[in-house]
């Protein structure tokens, strides 16, 4: 990929890879037929299904996400079809985080990241598609979570066991953003302004408890946690998130934290010499993780391509460039690797498609 050529061709480049290479892989050999669901994984070759142990519901919304952006109306509506019969809870309400090869459930947790995603995906199919019983599960799947899963605070708890009780833990980040992208979603498809209140308030919520004061980032765990860490990636999904909220999260004064998490994690958190974004920082702003998982790539793309400084716009080609080679090929994409270019994952997972079709979807 030539790094001079403009950014709409190199962006298009990358829209045509994932069009002619990893769609098919999850319409064919990625897609078991017989149950409607996704494999949770393929092997490097882009053909054959890894061992099968369990398949998620967020893997299978993820995959509704992706063919309901890329038009495939049919296709996603068989994974929603999935969705509902397979992972529905009927007794208790809410989806069972996974289920076993024969599509029993498996793992009956009640987990806040699955059903933050079911919201999404269901809003994004519903607006495209325009079907009402997944604009219906985007209302009930979203009173659901306010009403089962709160938390002291304004937070939300991270998981709970089937009947919905809680079994301990702390709120964490990244369901939290999750459920963030989610809502946002919803308001857009339904134009119901109860997602306002509700985003105002999470928002409000998040920076109170995960907000490192001296970079802005947003911690993965709650501040003053032990261990905590600060994941580049995720101030890049931030910064994205909080620019498209636009004034529903302007009280929450997340849009000044992320403006200096974006730049913190620019500075610290990319490698120089391959410009790949590790996969965590401690507080001091050093390497934690030196990890390159592709999803903060294409993170810090679509947060490139939004940013509202010209300078740091113009990174965007050269960075395409750099993470084309490194993480694409024929037969799928490099899903880790280390900072010296090693492959640390080699297959592919099914929840994927949906950091690439995000961030291609962003870009000029």
């Amino acid at each position: 990929m030539n790094a001079t050529a403009s950014t709409p061709d190199l962006a298009a480049a990358l829209r045509d890879h994932f069009g002619q290479v990893i769609l098919p892989i999850w319409r064919g050999p990625g897609f078991n037929a017989a149950l409607g669901l996704p494999y949770e994984a393929v092997a490097a070759d882009g053909r054959t299904p890894m061992p099968v142990t369990r398949y998620r519901a967020m893997a299978c919304a993820r995959q509704m996400f992706v063919f309901a952006l890329a038009g495939e109306m049919q296709h996603a509506q068989r994974l929603f079809e999935s969705l509902i019969h397979v992972f529905q809870d009927s007794k208790h309400g809410g989806w069972f985080y996974s289920v076993d090869a024969q599509g029993a459930p498996l793992d009956t947790t009640k987990d806040l990241y699955t059903h933050a995603f079911v919201v999404f995906a269901c809003a994004e199919y519903g607006a495209r598609s325009g079907n009402r019983d997944a604009l219906s599960i985007v209302h009930q799947a979203s009173s659901l979570i306010e009403d089962r899963f709160a938390a002291d605070d304004g937070l939300l708890h991270a998981a709970l066991a089937a009947d919905f009780t809680v079994t301990g833990g702390m709120p964490l980040q990244n369901p939290l953003m999750h459920l963030t992208e989610a809502w946002l979603a919803a308001r857009a498809a339904t134009q119901d302004a109860a997602f306002d209140t509700a985003l105002s308030k999470l928002g409000n919520a998040i920076a109170r408890t995960f907000v490192h004061r001296p970079t802005g980032c947003i911690a993965e765990l709650p501040v003053g946690s032990a261990d905590n860490r600060l994941e580049p990636g995720h101030q890049f999904e931030w910064f994205w998130l909080v620019k498209q909220a636009g004034d529903v999260l302007a009280g929450s004064g997340l849009h000044e934290d992320l403006t200096r998490a974006f730049l913190f994690a620019h500075e610290r958190g990319v490698d120089a010499a391959s410009g790949g974004v590790h996969a965590a920082l401690d507080e001091n702003g050093d390497v934690k993780d030196s990890t390159q998982r592709i999803w903060a790539q294409t993170e810090y793309l679509r947060a490139l391509a939004v940013h509202h400084d010209e300078g740091l716009r113009a990174v965007l080609p050269a960075q395409i460039a750099r993470f084309q080679p490194r993480f694409l090929n024929d037969r799928g994409w490099i899903e880790c690797m280390s900072q010296t270019g090693e492959v640390s994952r080699a297959d592919m997972p099914s929840t994927t498609p949906y950091h690439l079709a995000t961030a291609y979807a962003a870009l000029p």
